[in-house]
């Protein structure tokens, strides 16, 4: 009977020590991967949320560059990870695009992924060098009616959210223009710049900077309406284009990560992006702050959603399983 009393204790020890756990997370350094190159748009997100997301899990945040396939290639690396909250993908909208348009992605974003939080919705330009000679979007369809293939346009990479808009400009607009993709908003840029391509359409969080020093001109942004960051940038339905499709910027864990740990990991994201400082370079990076913020399970019903929409638009455009 002596051993009864024993027993008990290490039975309750167990059962506190249990429900304990997840209340110790984090406890060593958590990694985002970003499925882009560095200085892009999901890179330059990541980055500044990593100093506030140290002091709010007291822990190294450290950001790992995976690019490459659209960001496919980060996401299968990641679908791959231990599910216990340490290993996180920080990727965009291609995220669910990929199962639409790619023939072995690597990765199934409704079953290997759960959601951890969306950061900012973030609009895409329409964008050429400042010497061009194209100063409004109504020059760059009339540029393609005339040319056809010899205009050519710049996105981040095959089946991006860029690619698909691009396509959907060429059929709502009835041009055909030659798509050239790069691994990275960057490297197109450079492009862009350089003369290469005709224009690009790029994330707004990397490019708007240059825009506003002068390196680039904006033509034209995507969304229901203008960003704050640049109001003389008209949308492309008040171009003349009827296609509003946005970007965005979310975090994403392997599935059966922990319930407790997804909401400990949401809490945090959403606390940092809320941040007066951390918000106003949100704003003025040409992106949308997610207001109010959504739960982990709100944001993972919808991207989930955005599964089908986005199959829904590849099918309207033709795009190509590659």
């Amino acid at each position: 009977m002596k051993r009864w009393p024993r027993i008990f204790a290490s039975v309750i020890f167990l059962l506190v020590s249990a429900a304990a756990a997840p209340q110790t997370f984090p406890s060593k350094p958590i990694r985002i991967v970003v499925a882009y190159p560095p200085g892009g748009g999901s890179d330059i997100m990541a980055r500044t949320l990593a100093e506030p997301l140290r002091e709010l899990l007291g822990q190294p945040v450290i950001i790992d560059n995976k690019p490459g396939a659209g960001g496919a290639i980060g996401a299968a690396e990641v679908a791959r990870s231990p599910a216990d909250g340490y290993t996180l993908l920080f990727t965009a909208g291609s995220f669910v695009i990929a199962p639409s348009v790619l023939a072995n992605p690597g990765y199934d974003p409704a079953k290997d992924f759960v959601g951890v939080a969306q950061v900012a919705i973030v609009p895409l330009l329409v964008l050429t060098r400042p010497e061009s000679p194209l100063h409004t979007f109504a020059d760059l369809l009339a540029l393609a009616r005339k040319d056809g293939d010899k205009v050519s346009f710049a996105s981040f990479g095959n089946s991006t959210p860029a690619h698909l808009i691009g396509t959907a400009i060429q059929l709502k607009g009835d041009v055909h223009m030659t798509h050239v993709p790069y691994k990275g908003a960057m490297p197109a840029m450079s492009e862009i710049i350089s003369g290469s391509v005709t224009f690009g359409i790029l994330d707004a969080v990397s490019m708007t900077p240059f825009v506003k020093q002068g390196r680039l001109r904006a033509l034209a942004v995507t969304g229901p309406k203008r960003l704050p960051a640049l109001p003389d940038t008209p949308t492309l339905v008040e171009s003349g284009i009827d296609v509003d499709a946005v970007g965005w910027h979310g975090v994403f864990a392997p599935a059966g990560v922990p319930g407790a740990v997804l909401t400990r990991l949401n809490a945090a994201f959403s606390e940092a992006a809320a941040r007066p400082d951390i918000r106003e370079r949100i704003v003025n990076g040409g992106s949308v702050p997610i207001e109010p913020s959504l739960s982990a399970q709100q944001w993972t019903t919808q991207y989930r959603r955005e599964i089908g929409q986005w199959a829904d638009l590849v099918r309207a455009v033709g795009a190509k399983v590659e």
